[in-house]
């Protein structure tokens, strides 16, 4: 293969980057709506994702448009503005965005993720004033859990919310949040009580209320497109009906929310992952070395076959966790064991692909190099990978702390 060759074979591989997966559909309208997300990847996401990861741009339109379309609430109930799908279906359609972009698709997760609290825990009154906008995707949300010293030990956290008269004033920092500064609304976990997850209680704030604001955005090896930055809350004044659920179940909310997060943090990995597997077996096809193509030879082609598996392995199990969350029954450890497995694949796949590629993988003129990038983000998001195997350590043992 020539040099002058190198710009088609990169244009080939990266357009279009639309997931190839031949996708189980129980209706038409569920197979009209996995058509209806490859065309928004074709149309309006390939198009777009190299110059905006370049430069770190935010594309908040094209989630303007994802909602428009439907695409930012699809597991919520259509009585109150949501898709109505079932996990098993939503979680598919993150995975396909991720292959195409995975920035996006961990935008519309966690958008999902920050309207989880008033969804489940707010009161109607709460809903009818404020969840329309969020669901249809016109404000975009974000959700704030983690603080400089409570990553991990997000029930250590020490942000305060202080009583008022009719309200609260709420003081201190939350660290790598998701929209941080570009969204419309926060999920603010904040201390009204004593030590411990029985002291956390959670606060619905808009970005445009006095006290709060974003630090600089933070700069990360991945994902320059999908905006990181710490929250500051300097005496944030807010009245009592801000105030989700009661005062204490803060950390219960949050907790049940990372569960479905953590699911949609799997999809993701399970998009990338295939879109790093397209990619490689592209290249292996097409790239010439001893008069043949190299996916011909066994290591190259064992390789592929490895990576395929563990891609299909992931995809089989995030989807029998969203089978149990469909059915109603318990999940916390599946999500778990999911997001671990997607994650680390994702990794793996990854870093596999650039193997394939060769010199060529570590360059930018092919994708593959970024979603490497990428994957290593995903192990650490919405509770570490060595987290994911505490939660499914004290599953299995019934150890509770």
């Amino acid at each position: 293969m020539t040099v002058s060759s190198l710009p088609e074979m990169a244009d080939a591989i990266t357009d279009p980057r639309v997931s190839t997966v031949d996708r189980a559909a129980d209706s038409d309208e569920i197979r009209a709506l996995f058509d209806l997300v490859r065309e928004l990847n074709r149309d309006l996401l390939v198009p777009r994702v190299d110059q905006a990861e370049a430069t770190g741009s935010f594309p908040r339109d094209i989630l303007h448009t994802l909602g428009a379309a439907g695409l930012m609430s699809l597991a919520y109930p259509v009585e109150i503005g949501g898709g109505g799908q079932p996990a098993s279906v939503s979680l598919q359609v993150l995975e396909e965005l991720a292959t195409s972009w995975l920035s996006i698709a961990v935008s519309v997760s966690v958008h999902s993720l920050a309207c989880f609290p008033l969804v489940h825990a707010g009161s109607l009154q709460q809903r009818q004033r404020w969840l329309d906008q969020m669901l249809s995707g016109e404000r975009l949300g974000a959700y704030c859990l983690s603080e400089p010293d409570s990553g991990s030990d997000a029930a250590a956290l020490t942000t305060r919310a202080t009583p008022t008269n009719g309200g609260y004033r709420i003081s201190g920092r939350k660290a790598w949040i998701t929209h941080g500064g570009e969204a419309e609304f926060y999920h603010v976990m904040t201390r009204t009580g004593g030590d411990g997850p029985a002291g956390i209680s959670c606060f619905l704030i808009d970005a445009e209320t006095p006290g709060l604001s974003a630090a600089p955005r933070e700069r990360k090896m991945g994902a320059w497109a999908s905006p990181t930055a710490a929250i500051i809350l300097d005496n944030v004044t807010v009245t009592s009906d801000r105030l989700i659920g009661d005062e204490g179940q803060g950390f219960a909310i949050a907790m049940a929310g990372l569960d479905a997060g953590r699911l949609g943090i799997a999809a993701c990995a399970v998009g990338l992952a295939q879109a790093a597997l397209q990619a490689a077996v592209a290249y292996a096809t097409q790239r010439q070395q001893f008069s043949q193509p190299i996916a011909d030879f066994q290591g190259v082609s064992f390789l592929l076959a490895d990576m395929a598996t563990a891609v299909e392995a992931a995809r089989s199990l995030y989807l029998a966790a969203a089978d149990r969350a469909d059915r109603g029954l318990p999940y916390s450890a599946q999500a778990a064991m999911a997001k671990l497995l997607a994650t680390d694949t994702a990794m793996k796949v990854a870093t596999d692909a650039i193997q394939i590629l060769g010199g060529y993988g570590y360059t930018r003129d092919f994708p593959v190099e970024r979603f490497f990038r990428e994957a290593k983000m995903l192990q650490i998001v919405e509770g570490t990978n060595q987290i994911q195997r505490m939660v499914i350590g004290r599953h299995l043992t019934g150890v509770r702390r």
